[in-house]
């Protein structure tokens, strides 16, 4: 790797190196490509492309699901010093219509699904579909048939530069329209080196895409490390089949988003609850807190007691093995979570499963990775160390600064908003408020604009409020700390809808309906029960007083929620400002749930 200084060399380099080896594939190997057979196509489509006026420096919008034509695509255009960008599939024709007037595309790869969507969006683009023919566009094949036969790649690929633009990566837009972020060849190729670092990665190690190629974490996961170190890239279409494809696929690197593991989680719980054997369940609980109370030990440097190891020996092979072997993650390297808080516990109950989820640190401005736990150098509750060549220091108002390789050139088209983010000295200034403990142990408090600051002058973090009531029990999906200018905390509570179902089944309801579901008085006992809970673990004034269950789910991509799962706050105070009134009235409605001060 450190002989190649762009993506284009790199993929070249891999695909000569192990042309036999499978580079990417569908589960059940349905679809199987070879190194060579990826550099072939990449080298049609490439010429395609050029036919149709791509250049060096021009944006190639994709907008697919998890899918081998994605990797294609974006190689393709790589090699010609284009700059290719993803779009969020759940993304509204208003909001992709401001992107691609952003990123300046007049082309769009995309599927038939999504046809109609960008029409409304951009009708004067050129669409490129890879699973059949629309009206007005192309099919990939028509693209890759059509390319000028004399078109040299290798002289374009050549001519690729490190401080090259190499893709656009647009934020979810938590506070308002999604930004630009430009990340060049040297920036993706720098925080790749700490991946490889990180996870030691070899030729054929099995990762899964799942998570939208939009996502800075799935591009470098699965794409740009595939390129870098030849990994088998198994897309997933329907994120929903993760738990069906993870025993199959088997990955060595794998990443996820804190609301998947705590699904894991749940599933696990589920089933454990569902064994019809009373002494089998009682096993496998005294299973999983053996395995819990020595992770804690481990992770604290404590020793670990003789009688706790041998009895760690038993619940492992009875309980634990099986339970990493259903999940499919028994050859993960350094399974990873980010791109928000997850609740210690969760982390704990993985670590003593035996599996040891990692917590990293980043954003799309530093390409996805700034800090980050490894083995041999982690601590729960922290978000790791800086990765290699990063920096990490907290301003005098708590907030976290980082600055290294992989910061992004800046936002595209506004300089503005660029100079605000990125100071002069090189700092990205992340709104995240943090600490470095003094071994360099980074841990995250809570978003620098999202703070609770109540009427009585007290500042609270709304993130650790949640993680603590999530934390308490898997039925709840999200949840909304309410209390800036407020004399308590209140909540907003959303369950899961895989949860859901089962409640439903469970409690004999006729349908599992949000609104039929949170009606049910078995319900409501349960997320009280969960609260109060979580209100355990918290200090007296961060403490939920009053909360209310949403009769509805929460989508990625909605109102409430950003692609990412990350919350929307501002709209949902907008939103839900009735329901919010009612849990401070002196006399609540019946759909609010006092705890008592």
């Amino acid at each position: 790797m450190s002989e190649q200084h762009t993506l284009c060399a790199a993929f070249q380099a891999t695909a000569r190196q192990h042309p036999d080896l499978v580079a990417l594939r569908t589960p059940g190997g349905a679809v199987s490509i070879t190194w060579r057979e990826y550099a072939r196509r990449v080298r049609a489509i490439a010429a395609g492309l050029a036919a149709r006026g791509v250049g060096h420096g021009d944006a190639v919008g994709i907008m697919l699901t998890n899918r081998p034509e994605f990797h294609l695509v974006d190689t393709a255009a790589l090699h010609l010093g284009a700059l290719p960008f993803s779009v969020y599939n759940t993304s509204a024709p208003d909001q992709l219509t401001h992107v691609f007037a952003n990123a300046g595309n007049r082309i769009v790869v995309t599927e038939a699904a999504f046809v109609a969507t960008l029409r409304a969006a951009a009708p004067g683009l050129r669409l490129v579909c890879v699973d059949g023919p629309v009206d007005g566009g192309e099919t990939l094949a028509d693209l890759e048939a059509a390319g000028d036969p004399d078109f040299d790649l290798d002289t374009a690929w050549r001519a690729v530069a490190p401080d090259d633009l190499a893709t656009i990566i647009y934020t979810s837009g938590t506070t308002g329209p999604p930004k630009g972020v430009e990340l060049t060849h040297a920036n993706l190729m720098a925080v790749s080196g700490a991946v490889k670092n990180a996870f030691e990665l070899l030729p054929g190690d099995r990762v899964i895409s799942f998570l939208p190629s939009a996502h800075i974490a799935d591009r470098v996961v699965s794409h740009y490390a595939s390129l870098l170190f030849g990994t088998v890239v198994t897309s997933l279409a329907d994120p929903r089949r993760l738990g069906e494809v993870l025993p199959e696929v088997r990955p060595h690197l794998f990443f996820a988003v804190p609301r998947v593991w705590q699904k894991f989680k749940l599933a696990v719980d589920t089933a454990l609850a569902a064994e019809p054997s009373p002494a089998k369940r009682a096993v496998a609980a005294w299973a999983v807190d053996v395995g819990v109370r020595r992770a804690r030990l481990r992770a604290a440097d404590r020793p670990v007691p003789i009688r706790l190891g041998l009895a760690h020996r038993v619940a492992d092979r009875l309980v634990l093995a099986r339970l990493r072997a259903r999940l499919g993650l028994t050859e993960a390297k350094v399974p990873a979570s980010g791109a928000a808080a997850i609740p210690v516990e969760i982390l704990e109950f993985f670590w003593g499963v035996g599996i040891p989820v990692y917590e990293i640190w980043g954003m799309s401005e530093t390409a996805g990775l700034g800090t980050s736990g490894r083995p041999g150098a982690n601590r729960l509750g922290t978000v790791g160390t800086p990765v290699h060549g990063t920096e990490v220091r907290v301003a005098d108002d708590g907030e976290l600064l980082i600055r290294g390789p992989s910061v992004m050139r800046g936002y595209r088209g506004d300089p503005g908003r660029t100079a605000e983010t990125v100071d002069p000295d090189g700092w990205v200034h992340t709104g995240d408020v943090g600490v470095i403990d003094p071994d360099g142990y980074v841990s995250i408090v809570d978003r620098k604009k999202e703070l609770i600051i109540n009427s009585a002058g007290k500042n609270m973090s709304p993130t650790n409020i949640e993680n603590a009531i999530k934390a308490a029990s898997g039925v709840i999906g999200q949840v909304v700390a309410i209390g800036d200018d407020r004399p308590y905390i209140s909540a907003l509570v959303v369950l899961d809808q895989d949860a859901a179902a089962g409640l439903a089944a469970a409690h004999g309801l006729p349908t599992a309906s949000p609104g039929a579901v949170v009606a049910a008085d078995e319900v409501r006992a349960l997320v009280t029960a969960a609260v109060r809970t979580g209100n355990a673990r918290l200090s007296r004034v961060e403490q939920v007083k009053r909360f209310r269950i949403v009769p509805a789910f929460w989508e990625p991509g909605g109102d409430e929620l950003t692609p990412t799962l990350k919350l929307r706050r501002k709209p949902i105070a907008e939103k839900y400002a009735h329901a919010i009134d009612d849990m401070y009235a002196d006399q609540p409605t019946e759909e609010t749930v006092n705890l008592g001060a």
